[in-house]
């Protein structure tokens, strides 16, 4: 039986802590499956990050590519100053949240808001431009494929989003053998090209005309686009809560590993690129260029593709564990539904999870499976989370004030800095591209934020929230119950509807096609069974059900003899889903139409039934 009220329909597999504290520590992450669950998304971003560099320093010829390992330097180095600061968040806030608890505690609620709608836009393009990233490298290397693509993006999105529907930690162990395969054969390419004097392939030469010259603003475009390397290595810190203890360690280790691999990474494929003198290619990605110069065009070619494929691919994994966390924080503090607060069995917030793929898939089908219509807008959500965390901490430190804080403030203060500038540069340079897009989407969800915790305040108020009540006082009520036949099933109503009020009847409805007979059938049966409880009959000019039982509510309530009137509706709860397709749903349509149209307190009794023959 269900009250009506909003605790009514939650599920007990909504409810975690029901279960062994045991049990639930271990669906959470160790820091392996941290960097697995976590980490693909800036992981594999080595596979663009350095190209989107050289794409942009092309056009100054190669006295332009040889800027490449400058700025991947100076990517570097802002990675190094987000992964302590981000190590430092992981701290401060282990409730997880990241820059969304970090500008919500220290810049305030509008740049929450701000900060929670930038990484969510940012956490539903990754799942997008990943997906699509990674089929596209399958139909580079399958061209029959290409009609497909949407499809194998929607198929990939399925299973992904049912592997994180099963269990974080399922999930994370799921992405560990890519992740080690992927790394490894990075780390093969890079280890084989720095020991080799030759490339074993020669690259793409860089044109010797230069088109323009170097200057600062093509520098300042260069680090902006390869900037995008650093998506994700926020996610850590936005998803402490699924660590397993002590998460705060845990996470911090996870976060510096993160950072030390990718940096590792990033130099050494810049470092070949400068060695190899890579520059763009239309048809071949600068990685595979950079593979075939290091061990040749072979089967540790292919290994390398189809690794960085796969990653590619599962890179989309780094929002399913961040999103879901970051949503049920907005919930926990009213600014989304509560819905994303609930958790399911093995430590899932399936709504955020759900929500994430849907927004996913329908980006994924309006840009037709392609990347580059996605890739113009992405990382620009992120670095504005960047920035407002980064300021947030500055903050932070000179209010804390504690050993180094002036040391640690200013390490913040500069990576405030780069990436505000790198923030700036992205909108300038990708606003005609879609960049306006980003903003808009970043103003109308902090708006639908902002609109739901206002809703939830004055919910708030009208139930007196956090103020004690009045005794509770007994109340004159009516009971109503719906029935159409004598059986066990209004039998058990009429019993449940006993204990709950002062007076009980019965009601049912009667259609004037044929009034007559089917009311004399059911009043000679009810004498006979003499239940204790009136029936009243209500004879409609229609074959509506809830108009007249509606009307009927009304009435009796401007009588004024009830000081409460109670609907108990009876149903059937047949034993087997597939049983239920055959009953006709008119307790959830009487229900609907009274909370709609009335002030009756609805209860729905169920009676089980095994029908399973």
């Amino acid at each position: 039986m269900e009250a009506n009220g909003t605790g009514a329909g939650r599920s007990p597999r909504d409810r975690p802590e029901d279960a062994p504290a045991g049990e639930r520590e271990r669906e959470r992450l160790t820091v392996p499956e941290g960097l697995a669950a976590l980490s693909l998304d800036a992981l594999a971003s080595v596979a663009y990050g350095p190209e989107a560099i050289v794409v942009v320093l092309a056009v100054a010829g190669s006295t332009g590519l040889a800027f490449t390992l400058p700025v991947t330097v100076a990517i570097v180095i802002l990675l190094t100053a987000l992964t302590l600061s981000y190590r430092q968040v992981i701290k401060a806030f282990p409730q997880g949240g990241g820059a969304y608890a970090v500008a919500g505690k220290h810049l305030g609620r509008q740049a929450s808001l701000v900060a929670a709608a930038s990484l969510i836009i940012d956490y539903v393009l990754n799942v997008a431009v990943s997906i699509t990233a990674g089929v596209a490298a399958l139909t580079s290397a399958y061209p029959s494929l290409y009609g497909d693509r949407v499809l194998l993006c929607v198929l990939i999105l399925v299973l992904i989003t049912a592997v994180n529907l099963y269990g974080i930690a399922e999930a994370a162990k799921a992405m560990i053998v890519p992740t080690v395969v992927f790394v490894g054969a990075i780390f093969t390419v890079i280890v084989t090209g720095l020991l080799r004097s030759h490339p074993v392939t020669a690259p793409t030469p860089p044109s010797s005309t230069a088109v323009t010259t170097v200057g600062a603003l093509l520098l300042l475009r260069a680090f902006a686009s390869g900037s995008a390397a650093l998506t994700g290595v926020e996610a850590i810190a936005n998803a402490v809560p699924t660590f397993r203890k002590p998460r705060v360690k845990r996470a911090q280790r996870t976060e510096v590993a993160l950072g030390a691999l990718l940096g590792v990474l990033l130099l050494g494929v810049s470092v070949l690129i400068s060695k190899f003198h890579v520059a763009p290619n239309p048809t071949k990605t600068v990685l595979a260029q950079l593979t075939d110069a290091s061990i040749g065009h072979n089967v540790g070619y292919y290994v390398v593709q189809f690794a960085t494929m796969t990653l590619l691919a599962l890179a989309a994994n780094t929002s399913f564990g961040g999103l879901p966390v970051l949503a049920s924080l907005l919930a926990r503090d009213n600014n989304l539904p509560h819905v994303f607060w609930l958790r399911a069995d093995r430590q899932v917030y399936r709504y955020g999870v759900v929500v994430l793929a849907v927004l996913a898939l329908i980006l994924i089908i309006a840009a037709e499976g392609n990347t580059q219509t996605l890739v113009p807008v992405f990382a620009i959500g992120v670095f504005v989370g960047f920035t407002l965390s980064q300021a947030g901490m500055v903050r932070h430190w000179y209010l804390d004030r504690g050993p180094g804080w002036r040391w640690r403030a200013a390490l913040n203060g500069l990576g405030a800095v780069l990436t505000v500038v790198a923030l700036v540069i992205q909108l300038i340079a990708k606003f005609d591209q879609g960049g306006w897009l980003v903003i808009v989407a970043v103003v109308v969800l902090a708006s639908m934020f902002a609109a739901t915790h206002r809703a939830y305040r004055r919910i708030g108020t009208a139930i007196d929230l956090g103020e004690a009540p009045g005794p509770p006082v007994k109340r004159r009520s009516l009971v109503v119950v719906p029935v159409g036949a004598v059986n066990v099933i209004t039998k058990e109503a009429l019993g449940e509807a006993l204990s709950l009020g002062d007076e009980v009847r019965a009601l049912t409805i009667v259609h004037t096609e044929a009034p007559e007979e089917r009311a004399e059938r059911l009043c000679e049966a009810w004498s006979a069974w003499q239940p204790g409880v009136p029936l009243t009959v209500v004879c409609s000019p229609t074959r509506s059900l809830t108009r007249p039982v509606v009307d009927y509510l009304r009435k009796v309530d401007a009588e004024g003899r009830h000081e409460r009137v109670v609907v108990l509706i009876p149903e059937m709860h047949l034993s087997r889903p597939w049983l239920r397709l055959l009953q006709n749903q008119r307790g959830a349509i009487l229900d609907r139409a009274l909370r709609r149209h009335t002030d009756a307190v609805i209860c729905r009794f169920r009676y089980r039934i095994d029908a399973s023959g």
